[in-house]
């Protein structure tokens, strides 16, 4: 009888993860994304949070990248 060399490999178990584990996370990076796409796509205007043009020089390649209109 012929010995192999590498140990025959155990299938490892899949375990679903719960819709009640999943959803607090969601929750939050759908909040994260949504103030990341103000910041980007709506500050600089009526509803400025923060004065000047700080944010807008620092997010101004991203709002074009993402089709927004600045000029």
């Amino acid at each position: 009888m012929a010995q192999t060399a590498a140990p025959a490999t155990a299938v490892p178990e899949i375990t679903p993860i719960s819709l009640k584990a999943i959803a607090p996370w969601a929750v939050f990076f759908g909040i994260l994304m949504l103030v990341l796409l103000y910041f980007v796509g709506a500050e600089q205007g009526a509803t400025a949070v923060i004065s000047g043009e700080g944010v807008h020089e620092w997010v101004h390649d991203g709002r074009h990248l993402l089709g927004f209109p600045c000029h």
